[in-house]
């Protein structure tokens, strides 16, 4: 049975299988299955069949049909009645006086389930905030904590690189990520250059690791003292993208050596490192990264 991955506002995904409803394609729009009712997406992947129909294949929600302009009509009216209920549940925040942020509302397809995200720095008891959403909007209402990072992956935005977010374009799970990994890519601790959108470290510091992981060892430490053919140095650079090092020499004058003529010099012995002394990593602010780790 084909799978089918299908994304939904916020960023949110979820896999669903189809029965037999046929020319489904990605960037349709199709309703599915959901708690009590039914919801509607986009088709953003598909995934290969394996062939074994397991039971978890035959847990999984399925495809009810594929969307018409009635159905897209009725998703657009959501989303005009989630901006109102967004500033609609504001007041109810001030009204009980709670200390939490809203982030978004998503209304499920049928409107059947209203859902409430929302970010605070403590345990928030809003019971008779339900209560006064329930009395409203007289439909279901689930009110659901998310952290900063899923709060940054809902909003969606653009990184310092000038891409779009990673836990919003492609990115399907937050992995732990330490200040350990930025020492490690030779970046400089500044705060507000390794953190994100989220206030949190990078999550491109976690899955970039692997490569420098793998190609580093390659190149000496940048700080070690060395022996050239033309006369001895200190790296002052390693950069991996041009795959090249720069030594400053001590009898003046920098020597740009690529990869390629950093290993037929060893081979030949024009090239040594006499003290493996590291360069000190700037520091700026360090202490402040600690808190941005997770």
């Amino acid at each position: 049975m084909d799978k089918f991955i299908i994304a939904f506002k916020g960023n949110r995904k979820g896999v669903y299988t189809n029965p037999g409803i046929p020319n489904i394609d990605i960037d349709d729009y199709v309703v599915v299955q959901a708690e009590r009712g039914e919801d509607y997406g986009r088709v953003a992947g598909r995934l290969k069949d394996s062939g074994d129909a397991d039971e978890e294949e035959n847990e999984l929600p399925k495809i009810i049909r594929s969307g018409n302009d009635s159905d897209r009509g009725r998703m657009m009216f959501n989303r005009q009645k989630e901006i109102e209920t967004f500033f609609e549940c504001l007041n109810f925040i001030d009204k009980h006086q709670l200390k939490m942020k809203l982030v978004d509302v998503e209304y499920q397809f049928d409107c059947n389930k209203i859902t409430f995200f929302f970010t605070a720095e403590k345990r928030v008891d809003f019971r008779e905030l339900v209560k006064d959403l329930a009395a409203t909007y007289r439909t279901r209402i689930e009110l659901r904590q998310i952290g900063v990072r899923d709060e940054a992956k809902r909003v969606d935005g653009y990184g310092i690189c000038g891409k779009r977010q990673c836990c919003s374009a492609w990115l399907n799970e937050f992995c732990t990520i330490t200040t350990q990994m930025a020492r490690g890519q030779n970046l400089a601790l500044n705060p507000q250059k390794l953190s994100g959108n989220c206030g949190r470290l990078l999550c491109c510091l976690r899955y970039e690791m692997d490569y420098y992981d793998e190609v580093t060892p390659q190149y000496p430490r940048v700080g070690a003292r060395c022996v050239t053919k033309q006369g001895t140095g200190k790296i002052i650079r390693s950069d991996i993208f041009k795959e090249e090092i720069r030594i400053l020499l001590d009898e003046a004058g920098e020597l740009k050596m690529s990869l390629a003529e950093l290993r037929r010099a060893k081979n030949k012995g024009n090239f040594r490192i006499i003290s493996e002394q590291p360069a000190e990593i700037e520091e700026e602010d360090s202490s402040e990264l600690e808190g941005l780790e997770g």
